[in-house]
């Protein structure tokens, strides 16, 4: 894997194996061998490498950096909205059946405790 992203880094800054090589006081097929996977540079020698490509270690030893982008949590949205409409149907049956506020409200809330209840024990993934 190190040698494959030596390779890529080494390709996208059009550098040739041998210009690398003299940049690192080695040979060329010092550079090959790492590139085919037949030997591995040194640490010291991978901290230079990735001087020279302008890249870092990690980025040689895992590829290139992950871009990460931040996505709204909807599972968490779209339950509290499905959480939301299951307390407001819950008073609306309430009161159709019993034609007491009362009754609808305090099924609203017990909605609610069993909801707290169900997250409390298994969290929002279930």
């Amino acid at each position: 894997m190190v040698g494959k992203n030596i390779k890529k880094f080494r390709t996208a800054k059009q550098m040739t194996q041998d210009e690398l090589a003299q940049q690192l006081n080695v040979t060329r097929q010092a550079v090959s061998n790492w590139e085919n996977g037949k030997t591995q540079p040194d640490i010291e020698t991978l901290h230079k490498i990735a001087e020279i490509l302008d890249v870092t270690i990690e980025e040689l030893i895992y590829g290139a950096k992950q871009t990460t982008t931040i996505v709204k949590n909807t599972t968490v949205q779209n339950a509290t909205k499905g959480l939301s409409f299951g307390a407001a149907l819950a008073m609306v049956i309430s009161y159709v059946n019993w034609h007491s506020i009362g009754w609808a409200i305090f099924h609203g809330l017990l909605n609610w405790v069993y909801v707290i209840y169900y997250v409390l024990r298994y969290g929002w993934n279930g």
